[in-house]
């Protein structure tokens, strides 16, 4: 029998949201954890947040909206806001009702800054990584390293001379300036010394080799356990050849401080094989477990006496290369590739659409977050 559509839909009917979400769906595991996260942090919430004044948009509503777009690749805040003002899912999630009026997209604008004031991003990212230690899922021993590209949103047009003078010569004389203005490169000569984007000035011209096109870039660095791969540490920094082994120990120093960990191995890809880098990993009895690039390690003639601690320190390298340990610990490294790769690939982070670095860190702590919740429930299951 053929079925009859109504030309005259309801005017009110009842709805339960609980109910029309299926009983195994994914999202409901996670949802408890960063429940529990939350009401966790009612205390940081308190402080950063006034007992008078208007109402805002609950910090509770937005942490979980911010992690919904890492979870399901929501492109940008305002498309977030059309998922969340349409989808029954994102609304249960938010603990919202199908009547309520959903919050406007400036909210993460104007909600950014207090966060990031507070820690509150920072704060939930540990409390997920502290659940992981928790349970077991971690290991206390051993650890990688690794660094990603995350391409800056600005324009290589707007990657022009410091020199202010020079920064508004694309008119047409008569003083209009067009948006996309025609750019010739040709010919000249741009450095990060020399140039400066005008829509993100933290970015910075970067190719990671010989061969490919030199972008706009900021450099994201992440810390990973061996066991299960789990993200235990998150740095946002310039993008610059010598990045990745400061940041690697800034890292290592933090979870030292706020996880109570030490690390015994640390692996790495050869962008780590630096003499410095291994002699603070030795100093910090952290041994590293970094391929040595290709070549003979340099004898002590025409090198400079001061030289000599950071050739020996790569030279006891290459004989940690034949261990046991060292091959368990590089197929353990593949690992960290794979967060990384979700991270960028679900998580949004292979091109910001965000300017400033304290912002991308704030996004580079949700993905990590995202990430592990979602590692979480498959290992809990």
């Amino acid at each position: 029998m053929r079925g009859q559509q109504e030309s005259q839909p309801p005017m009110f009917f009842v709805i339960h949201v609980e109910d029309r979400i299926r009983p195994d769906h994914p999202l409901r595991p996670v949802k408890k954890m960063v429940d529990e996260e939350l009401a966790r942090m009612s205390r940081l919430f308190d402080a950063a947040y006034s007992d008078t004044g208007r109402p805002g948009v609950p910090p509770e509503r937005l942490l979980k909206a911010l992690l919904l777009q890492s979870l399901y690749s929501v492109r940008s805040e305002n498309q977030l806001i059309e998922r969340i003002d349409t989808d029954l899912l994102f609304r249960w999630f938010l603990d919202m009702n199908p009547e309520e009026v959903v919050f406007d997209a400036t909210a993460f604008t104007h909600n950014r800054p207090r966060l990031e004031e507070h820690g509150i991003i920072a704060a939930f990212f540990e409390g997920v990584v502290k659940r992981a230690m928790k349970a077991g899922l971690t290991s206390d021993e051993h650890f990688s390293v690794d660094g990603t590209l995350i391409e800056s949103y600005a324009s290589l047009k707007s990657f022009v001379p410091k020199d202010t003078k020079n920064r508004d010569k694309d008119d047409d004389g008569n003083g209009f300036k067009p948006r996309n203005p025609e750019v010739d490169f040709h010919g000249q000569k741009r450095s990060n010394d020399t140039h400066q984007s005008t829509t993100d000035p933290e970015a910075r011209l970067y190719k990671k080799s010989d061969g490919q096109a030199a972008k706009l870039y900021h450099l994201g660095h992440a810390i990973t356990e061996n066991r299960h791969g789990l993200v235990m540490s998150v740095q946002v920094t310039e993008a610059n050849s010598s990045a990745e082994p400061a940041a690697a120990l800034g890292m290592l120093d933090a979870m030292n401080q706020r996880l109570k960990l030490k690390p015994k191995t640390l692996g790495g890809d050869k962008g780590y094989d630096r003499g410095v880098f291994l002699i603070e990993l030795e100093g910090r009895q952290v041994r590293p477990h970094v391929p040595t690039k290709e070549g003979t390690i340099g004898g002590f003639s025409r090198r400079k006496k001061e030289d000599r601690p950071l050739i020996e320190a790569r030279q006891r390298m290459r004989r940690r290369e034949a261990t046991v340990g060292y091959r368990i610990s590089q197929r353990c490294r593949k690992k960290i590739e794979e967060a990384i790769g979700w991270a960028k690939t679900v998580g949004g982070l292979a091109r910001t659409r965000l300017v400033g670095r304290w912002k991308l860190l704030q996004q580079w702590q949700l993905a990590a977050a995202a990430y592990n919740l979602v590692r979480i429930r498959k290992l809990a299951a």
